[in-house]
């Protein structure tokens, strides 16, 4: 009896493991930006249905901006910089799990949606999206270091640097001469704040920035944002 009692308590047991699934967590020096510089902005998009996919995506459980320690701190020495000249930063994006990119790639097989299409890709196929490089199966925000922003003035106003944040566009591009002199003056005012802190520019999206020393150049991350 003893033994048939034990044999039960062990399948129990391995029942109850096996239907027990962690989800993946972060390194421990990843970090929320708005407690290391609560100064910084943040309309966090891809946390609400105000983006180009039209609804939450996976993976975005809070409205909170994760970075590495590394970027974020890096991140604070720009806002201190532009600070000096009565500027500031807004962020849109900042660490992005694997199946958020995943929900990218799905959504980029379903059929267009017309508001969306005019908002954020109004001359580009959606089908040419991955290999214009405005979307990746393979995320660099999945890595923890990369950024997406822009300027805000003193009294938190956003700046007009040319076109929106998500706007998959030739005219997206950080050197494109399609966008008022005043807006490529921005963007070079931008690229060159977070230059100086080690940000590296993507030249395809103005608003895109990853630190060059990031701490995890080859892991993709896949835990949700909490």
């Amino acid at each position: 009896m003893r033994s048939a009692l034990r044999t039960i308590a062990a399948i129990a047991l391995a029942l109850g493991c096996a239907s027990t699934v962690s989800e993946p967590r972060l390194p421990r020096d990843f970090v929320s930006l708005s407690r290391v510089d609560p100064s910084i902005a943040l309309d966090l998009r891809y946390a609400t249905a105000n983006n180009f996919v039209g609804a939450r995506i996976d993976g975005y459980d809070t409205a909170q901006c994760l970075l590495t320690r590394a970027a974020a701190e890096a991140l604070a020495r720009v806002q201190a910089d532009l600070r000096a000249e009565g500027l500031g930063l807004r962020v849109f994006d900042c660490y992005r799990p694997q199946r958020a990119v995943d929900h990218f790639v799905r959504w980029s097989r379903e059929p267009d949606d017309a508001i969306a299409k005019a908002r954020h890709y109004p001359n580009v196929a959606k089908r040419e999206l991955f290999a214009r490089g405005y979307i990746a199966e393979r995320s660099g925000h999945s890595r923890g270091s990369t950024v997406d922003l822009t300027l805000v003035d003193r009294a938190g106003r956003e700046l007009e640097l040319g076109t929106a944040f998500d706007f998959f566009d030739p005219r997206a591009a950080g050197d494109s001469s399609d966008v008022p002199a005043a807006a490529r003056a921005l963007r070079a005012k931008l690229r060159a704040a977070m230059e100086r802190r080690g940000f590296a520019d993507y030249d395809a999206e103005w608003w895109h920035f990853t630190l060059a020393r990031e701490p995890y150049p080859a892991t993709v991350f896949d835990a949700p944002v909490r």
